[in-house]
């Protein structure tokens, strides 16, 4: 069973530690206000990054390279997602912004502080849920909750009743609250993770494959409340092998694979990079496909009556193919290039489909 960053960093032998239960500097929540003036990303109009490493490098045993001079910037008051595909390193890299492993080489950065050796200042500041949570199966989802929040140094237990209340709230938990953890299933463990790492007002939150297990419902809910909490000033880093709910919640996303950063930056950005497809609606896509083959086209895809193609070079004339199906006795009900989206910009810089949750 995995668990959240900071609680892995406790020293309790129980594994249910609350999210940030590194003893904490005790400056850390009586400077919050003068450390968020010199970090808090809504302070200008050019946010500070919330994380930024510069060759941030891991190797493990045997040689084997997981994570290859990243230069990863997250800029304050994001959604930003985390693609890559498996084995691409996105876990590790998570991993040492965490301080829940020590880096090769390079340099990790969070909220403008040095990781790991600032992780009892910055941890009280991050929520974050890492593969999943760790949970007393026997206790319920309260309990559980407040076994977390007891276990934080910084939480104010006068408050605690109050703010499980709200977290179990706002991830649809409360009517199944008194029910034990180990009664769960998957969705709703994780919805229960992401309560625990909501019991203070944070930062950022780290989540690494936060619909793991959610229903369609589920995951429209988590799509909502990614959006409120950014909406809040929230800094939001999640790794997500979902590209549609990437580009449905993030503002801006990054692209890993075999340990390398490809490509970094917003959204719609990145998807307008990507060449479109053309795309062609008729009742012969047989004999479409011999035309355009002909004239040059490649990628062919077939699906009913529609048929897609790479888009052309820009020296073809859209109107010259459509006049060479017309002319060859293809009916053309619809014709158009459809522009770029994430997948396309994903699937032309590593090759590789939706299997991404490295």
């Amino acid at each position: 069973m995995t668990e959240t960053a900071a609680a892995r960093k406790a020293s309790e032998p129980a594994r249910a530690a609350a999210p940030d239960s590194r003893a904490p500097d005790p400056r850390a929540s009586d400077s919050r206000a003068s450390d968020s003036q010199a970090s808090d990303p809504r302070a200008s109009d050019h946010p500070a990054p919330v994380i930024e490493t510069h060759g941030l490098t891991k190797r493990y045993r045997g040689g084997r390279l997981a994570v290859d001079g990243l230069d990863l910037t997250v800029p304050g008051g994001s959604v930003f997602g985390f693609l890559g595909p498996n084995g691409s390193g996105k876990t590790t890299t998570i991993r040492m912004l965490m301080g829940l492993i020590e880096p090769t080489g390079g340099t990790a950065r969070v909220l403008g502080h040095p990781m790991p050796q600032a992780a009892r200042t910055v941890l009280p500041e991050v929520g974050a849920l890492i593969e999943g949570p760790a949970l007393y199966g026997y206790l319920s989802g309260r309990d559980n909750l407040v076994r977390y929040d007891s276990a934080d140094p910084t939480a104010d237990p006068r408050t605690r009743r109050a703010r499980v209340g709200h977290a179990l709230e706002r991830v649809g938990l409360a009517a199944a609250s008194d029910r034990k953890a180990k009664a769960y299933s998957l969705g709703m463990k994780q919805r229960l993770g992401l309560a625990a790492a909501l019991l203070r007002p944070r930062r950022l939150l780290v989540l690494d494959e936060p619909t793991n297990g959610l229903d369609p419902q589920g995951m429209r809910e988590s799509r909502s409340l990614v959006r409120e909490l950014a909406a809040e000033g929230t800094t939001v880093f999640l790794s997500s092998h979902l590209l549609d709910e990437i580009e449905q919640v993030c503002t801006h996303a990054a692209v890993m694979a075999r340990g390398r950063l490809l490509v970094q930056g917003p959204v719609d950005e990145l998807a307008a990079s990507a060449r479109g497809r053309l795309a062609v609606t008729t009742p012969d896509p047989a004999a479409a496909a011999r035309i355009l083959t002909a004239h040059g086209l490649t990628g062919l895809a077939a699906d009913g009556d529609r048929l897609t193609a790479d888009a052309p070079p820009a020296a073809v004339e859209l109107a010259d193919l459509n006049a060479a199906l017309v002319g060859g006795g293809v009916r053309v009900r619809s014709f158009g290039v459809e522009g770029g989206s994430l997948e396309d910009a994903f699937v032309a810089l590593t090759g590789e489909g939706f299997d991404v949750a490295g």
